[in-house]
């Protein structure tokens, strides 16, 4: 499956921003899709992940009540709404697929359970 990440920009602290994730190329609701971010210097690290089936999700202590996602089977797109970006928040984006199983309802949070990644979007927030 190929991934297309965007939405990233720049955004003031305190403000949002919604991230897409595009998925073509194989079934995307075999998945179960997850978002990554890297800053400058430091190790790539989880954000957020969402089951196939869109109803268990999971987030990083760090972004908890204020990241959301979700997903859109039919749209073949994931999602990650940011609120109340701190200048932390700033990254490279990157969505990934995990293969899942039809019978779980699975999440993962770890980068080695991702079998595919999209290119990364910029995410600057000012202080």
């Amino acid at each position: 499956v190929q991934l297309q990440a965007s939405g990233g920009g720049l955004v003031q602290a305190g403000g949002s921003l919604r991230l897409s994730c595009a998925a073509s190329g194989r079934t995307f609701s075999r998945f179960a899709m997850g978002w990554f971010r890297q800053a400058p210097g430091k190790e790539r690290e989880f954000v957020a992940a969402i089951s196939w089936r869109g109803t268990s999700t999971y987030y990083a202590d760090s972004v908890k009540d204020r990241f959301t996602i979700s997903r859109d089977n039919a749209k073949n797109t994931a999602y990650l709404r940011m609120n109340s970006l701190k200048s932390e928040d700033t990254a490279v984006y990157y969505c990934a697929a995990a293969t899942a199983s039809y019978y779980s309802d699975n999440y993962y949070h770890s980068i080695a359970d991702y079998d595919y990644w999209g290119q990364g979007t910029q995410v600057t927030v000012s202080s």
